[in-house]
Formats: C-alpha cells, structure tokens, sequence
C-alpha cells in the first residue's frame, strides 16, 4: 500500500548495516539462457540488502519461464521461500481494484466519467466542488488534490472501517487545487473500492475472489491478513529495529484494502502477470475487456520527471494511469507498480508490447533490491546491456543513510540545553481531539508522559523531554518509529494542544494538531 510507485515515492526508511545472510532458492522452473548468472547475482545482493527472503516470477509470450524462491521466510527458521510462499504485495494491490471497476464499466453498472455522488450519495469531501465533480476516473489517478499519503495515519492500522474512513474525508483538508496535479492518495482508491458493493451487491474482497482470483487459478491468493490464519507456506514481515533485522506481525490494514491488502505468490502473480498481457483473456477465457486494460494503461496524470542520469533507461515521461505508473523504458512503454506495507516491499512491471512481465516479492522494507533487480530481469530479457543496478541503488541508499545521520545530528545540535517544560507533567495529562483523527490521551505513567491515539489502542509511545515543552516520542510499532511533540499554551499559560506527525517519510506527512477537551 505504502506504494510505494517511482523514484520517490517508496514508502521505505533509508538504511543499510552489514548483516550476514545465507539465502537459500528453491525453484519451480529453470532459469531460460537469457537469466542465466541470475541465481548467483540474487543471493550476493540479498545478502548486501540483508534481505531474508523474495520470490521472483517472470512471463514472456504467456509462458511462466521463471517462478522461483529466494532466502527464507523468517529470520531464525529453517523454512525457505519457494514460488508458493505468500507476501503482501501492498499497492499493487489498486490494479486489482481497477481492474475490477473495469469489469463493472464494461457492464454498464458505471462509468470512468461517473460523478462519484452519483453512486455514493454520502460522499463529503472538505471541497464541496471537488465532492460535486469527483469522477471514478478522479479516484483511480491521483489528482484529487491530496498531497501523496495524506490522510493516511487516519488508516493505517486503525479501528476505523471502511465507511468510518469514507465519512472522515470531509475533514481532510487538500494540498493543491482539484485535479491540478499528482499527489498519491489511498484514501481515493479506498472510495473507488467501496464503489463495488454499492453497484455489483457484493463486497470488494468477494468480487475479487469470485470474479479474478478464481477464473486465474489463483488459489493461494486472498485480500486479508485474517485469510492467513493456518495457512502454510507464508512469508513474514522485517523491519529494522536498532540496526537489527527482525520479524514484526503483518499490518492489518483491511480497512483500506483496495489501496494495498492483497497477500499473494509468485505463480500466482505470473498468472495475473499472462491476463494482463494477454489483454484481459486467460488460457482463452475474457476475465476482464481489452478496453477496460487500455484505459488503465493511458496516461491520466504526470508524476514527473524521470531520471536523467546516465544509463537510465526511462528519460522522457513518467505519468500515472489508473492504478498503474506509465514510463518510456528503452524505447518501449513500461507499465509498472510498486507496493508496500509493514515488512514488505514489492514491484510488478510489464513491457506489453513484448509480452514480457516481471514481479518480485520481498519480505523486507528497508532495501531497494525489489525494484532493481525487476530492472534487472526486464534488461536480461529484452537483451540489453547488464548493469549492477542492485550496486548502483545500494550506494545512494548509503548515502541516504549518512545523510539522515546527519540530520539527527544537526538536530541534536539544535536542542536547546538545559531547559524544563513549563509545568508538571500532570499538567500535560488529559483527553485531546482532532477532527481527522479522532481522540488520543496523554497520561503520566512510571514518571513518564505516555500518548495513546483511540483509534490505535495497540499502540502508544513513550515521551522524553527534548526542549522547552517538546517532547521527544518512541512509539511501541517499529513502524511508527519516532515523532516530536511540541505542546502548546493558551494565553493563561494552561497546556491546551499538541502536534504530532507519524513517518512522514513512509506513512502520513501531515501534521495533527490535537486540542483538549475539556
């Protein structure tokens, strides 16, 4: 979900400590000619990423010529990964989404150009225009106006269903005009998803099920961590901790599934991979129009500009269509997606017009070896010179890293020394709201301040004093990492709000401002 879809918008912590990794590979098919020295390049850049685990699959010309697992599927177990072990594929997700929407235009039951209201009468969004005017066609292109993954804290882990989250949209404020320009919005592909039942009379995750999932045979495939309960053959979820690699439960996050919750496996995928290269049909049967594929794959809104360093292979355009990113890739169209959520990252592209397809799967969220090495397959298969993109991506990651270092150092710099907050911590204690949010509670625990947000009663954080009346916060989810609170006074000097922002690099950039209740 944490799509993650570009150069920039991977929704991934910036770090790399060496780390000894044995990775073992237990393969469906062998390796064409074309991806021979494959096996080898994988494991010596598993182990410089600290990769536990991936799978990778590839289709050329509607055959799977490699569906193969990489490492293992837990740090500390035996168990490897093979082309049926499960991961969550994030948002690659969304264009499973759209192409169900297409199914549903195809039939007639609505439109790309519908006005959303037209569907989803209750829709209120904090512009009364935008929520007047907002197609379907709007939701599915990232030109809504949000800045990318705003709102998404509101989300990500939280008690909110999926109407509950609808209903909050009137109080996310947006960034930019009504479809001015791109900002990366799952909130909006939550809406489109929700589309589904009002207008088929099932639910998203059963119209995938019966009406994709089970014509492609993809029989391992499902759309909640729920759906993970006894099954075998799973991958688990790293992160960093500390500088240590280590296992983390798999995020929740069926509440805004049609943004990211799909968990699935290589041969899976290379089946999803063949329809969608074969234009919507399956081994002879039409799961979804070529129509509904085109429109998917025409560029909707511009994301920027590429990459105009040497050896680059994509230089001229980059836009998003509908639920898939569009890039020119050595004189070809390159249709492409990343996804990420809690431990995983993942990549899917497609050259169409050579049949070709590539997706690999990983079970850890601080590398960018998930999408280099799916540049890697692309450039093999299509007999292009071989680069050491995995070499490549590592040393700016490195540099990413010292430069973050350096931040914090700065940062520890500012800190103004010697200082107290203005008054008891009790003083801080109390109830707190945000309209977007919803409540939170600071209380004094163990001689310690302690947040905990409503709509994350797993989770909570923990404040040392940084400065004057901020605060610095380790929260108990790796995930969440670390925030600044700044608590503000009224004009009688009484504790009155607190700011909060959650990784703004991976998970929410906006700042909440919460304010007592009294």
């Amino acid at each position: 979900m944490k799509q993650h879809c570009c150069d920039g918008l991977y929704r991934l912590s910036v770090a790399v400590v060496s780390l000894a990794v044995l990775p073992l590979h237990v393969g469906a098919e062998a390796p064409t000619p074309t991806l021979a020295g494959l096996d080898d390049y994988v494991v010596q850049a598993m182990g410089a990423w600290e990769v536990p685990g991936m799978a990778v699959a590839v289709v050329k010309d509607d055959a799977v010529v490699l569906a193969k697992g990489y490492g293992i599927r837990e740090i500390g177990k035996p168990g490897p990964v093979d082309a049926d072990t499960l991961f969550a594929i994030g948002s690659n997700t969304k264009a499973f989404t759209v192409t169900a929407l297409g199914m549903l235009v195809s039939e007639d039951k609505l439109g790309w150009d519908d006005p959303v209201i037209t569907h989803m009468p209750t829709l209120q969004l904090y512009d009364p225009y935008a929520t007047r005017e907002i197609t379907v066609r709007d939701l599915l292109c990232h030109r809504a106006g949000y800045g990318t993954w705003s709102g998404d804290f509101v989300a990500w882990g939280s008690t909110y269903d999926r109407e509950e989250l609808i209903r909050r949209l009137r109080f996310l404020k947006p960034e930019c005009s009504f479809r001015s320009r791109f900002g990366y919005s799952n909130a909006m592909f939550l809406v489109a998803g929700q589309l589904i039942p009002r207008v088929a009379g099932t639910s998203w995750d059963d119209f995938l099920n019966q009406r994709i999932f089970e014509p492609l045979g993809m029989s391992r495939t499902n759309t909640s961590v729920r759906d993970l309960d006894g099954v075998p053959n799973v991958a688990a979820p790293h992160t960093r901790v500390e500088g240590e690699v280590v296992a983390i439960p798999y995020a929740n996050i069926d509440n805004d599934a049609p943004a990211g919750s799909i968990n699935s496996s290589a041969l899976d995928m290379a089946r999803w991979i063949r329809m969608q290269l074969g234009n919507g049909t399956f081994e002879g049967m039409e799961i979804v129009s070529a129509d509904a594929l085109r429109e998917a794959r025409t560029p909707h809104t511009v994301v920027g500009r590429p990459s105009r360093r040497a050896g680059s292979r994509s230089k001229f355009f980059a836009h998003y269509g509908l639920g898939w990113v569009l890039a020119d890739y050595a004189g070809r169209q390159l249709v492409t997606h990343d996804g990420g959520v809690d431990g995983m990252l993942s990549q899917v592209a497609l050259i169409p017009e050579d049949k070709l397809g590539v997706v690999v799967l990983t079970n850890f969220d601080d590398q960018r070896l998930f999408a280099a090495l799916c540049l890697r397959v692309l450039d093999a298969m299509l007999g292009l010179e071989p680069r050491d993109l995995s070499g490549e991506y590592l040393e700016r990651f490195k540099k990413g890293r010292a430069a973050e270092e350096e931040a914090k150092k700065e940062a520890q710099a500012a800190r103004a020394k010697d200082t107290e907050p203005s008054h008891e911590l009790a003083a801080y204690c109390g109830r707190y709201t945000n309209e977007l949010y919803g409540e939170a509670a600071v209380a004094e625990e163990g001689g310690r301040l302690v947040l905990h947000p409503s709509a994350h009663p797993s989770a909570h954080c923990v404040m040392e004093h940084w400065h004057y009346d901020t605060f610095l916060c380790r929260w108990n989810n790796p995930t969440f990492g670390e925030s600044m609170i700044p608590f503000g006074l009224d004009a009688e000097g009484n504790v009155e709000t607190f700011r909060l922002r959650v990784r703004p690099e991976f998970i929410d950039p906006l700042e909440y401002e919460f304010t007592r209740v009294e």
